[in-house]
């Protein structure tokens, strides 16, 4: 996948604690040293924008679009970190899965952490079904924050992420790339439900969908309407 190379990253919202981004597909939420020294990491992209330093609170893959939040100081940082652990805070994802998913269903399957087995419950909830190319939109929430978990539990029970060079099926991507121009992994925080750790509000931040992938639903499904599901029935 070519990184892109922005020069800032679209707000969704901010206070004097946090910020709300939707964060590129491509960028890595912080510098990490593996990645090398002339790489700009999202943080430093958002701390230029705003003229004051930014202190992750959690992480999403590099290749991974959509929400993202990031502290204001180290002191915001811890508070908002707890909050996200809270069983209110609600994380939906939207997926471009291999195969057909009727149903809803709960993914409950342990994940390792190093060599240990983590606890990881992933709620699924399929969209729409396009039967041309067996592949299934579904939106998938999020009990826990394991490494790569929707990706994992995804390709565990054979329904890989279309665009997943990791977990996913290269003949099936590459079919994608040469069809529809997808030249990622689909997968996108879509929205993000969280109550304000200081002020107690609630907050809804949605992050819109990026071209690349707006571009592939509207010939997959092109009367869809984008609405993020409830998951009243998961």
């Amino acid at each position: 996948m070519n990184l892109p190379n922005p020069d800032s990253a679209p707000l969704l919202w901010l206070d004097e604690t946090a910020v709300a981004v939707n964060k590129p597909a491509g960028l890595l939420v912080h510098n990490s040293t593996w990645a090398g020294p002339k790489e700009t990491s999202l943080r430093q992209l958002v701390a230029r924008q705003l003229g004051r330093q930014t202190y992750p609170i959690h992480r999403l893959d590099r290749p991974t679009s959509g929400v993202l939040l990031y502290a204001l100081s180290s002191e915001a940082a811890r508070r908002w970190h707890d909050q996200l652990r809270q069983p209110d805070t609600r994380k939906v994802y939207l997926a471009l899965a291999r195969g057909r998913i009727d149903v809803p269903m709960t993914i409950d399957l342990p994940l390792k952490e190093g060599d240990v087995p983590r606890p990881a419950i992933t709620h699924i909830q399929p969209l729409h079904y396009n039967p041309n190319e067996n592949v299934t939109l579904v939106a998938a929430r999020i009990e826990t924050g394991r490494r790569h978990q929707i990706r994992r539990h995804l390709s565990r029970i054979a329904h890989q992420i279309i665009g997943d060079t990791t977990y996913g099926k290269g003949r099936i991507n590459h079919h994608f790339r040469e069809r529809y121009h997808l030249h990622r992994l689909f997968l996108h925080a879509w929205t993000l439900d969280i109550t304000h750790p200081y002020s107690g509000e609630r907050l809804h931040l949605e992050a819109g969908l990026p071209a690349e992938l707006l571009q592939v639903i509207s010939q997959l499904f092109p009367n869809m309407t984008m609405e993020p599901p409830t998951f009243d029935s998961v």
